[in-house]
Parts: structure tokens; sequence; C-alpha cells
């Protein structure tokens, strides 16, 4: 981290790797979130397949992680579809 005080004011820079990544979850208020359910649900599907293939190699922590990001992602398609079926659409149209 460098700093550097200019009239009694003290500016620092943060390094690039503290910086969160725009694919790390975070959200960006300059255009709408699309969902691509389809391509999510395949991903859904490959992570319980991933889970299935640990568990029968006997990394159970392992197949749990997978499992839960696999319901987190199906939590994120009911979002998207519950956003889908409650927009209100444009206003006065």
């Amino acid at each position: 981290m460098s700093a550097a005080i200019a009239g009694g004011v003290l500016f620092s820079a943060v390094p690039a790797q503290a910086a969160p990544a725009a694919d790390q979850g975070s959200v960006s208020a300059r255009g709408p979130i699309t969902c691509n359910i389809p391509k999510m649900r395949q991903q859904v599907d490959s992570l319980k397949s991933k889970a299935a293939k640990l568990d029968k190699l006997g990394q159970h922590k392992s197949a749990e992680k997978e499992r839960e990001k696999a319901r987190a992602l199906q939590k994120r398609i009911e979002r998207c579809q519950d956003a889908d079926t409650n927009d209100p659409g444009p206003i006065g149209g």
C-alpha cells in the first residue's frame, strides 16, 4: 500500500489485489442484471454430479461444498424467476 500527503491530507492507494473483482459477486448499477437460467441449471446439474462423484471417492466434505454451491445457485435461479414474475414493467406501460 502506498500513501502520500498533500496539503495536510493523507491519501492512500489500495493494492489491486485488495479491490474486489467484478466477477466475485459485486453488483453494478450500470445496467440490468440478467439471468441465463438454462446455463445456471446446467451448472447446478454439473455441481450435483461432481458432488456425487466426490461422495463415491469418500471425499464427503468436498462433496458437501459442491452441494452447497448447487443450492446457492438454485436459490439464485428462483430469485431470477421471482423477479421475472413480479416485475411490474415500465411505468405507465
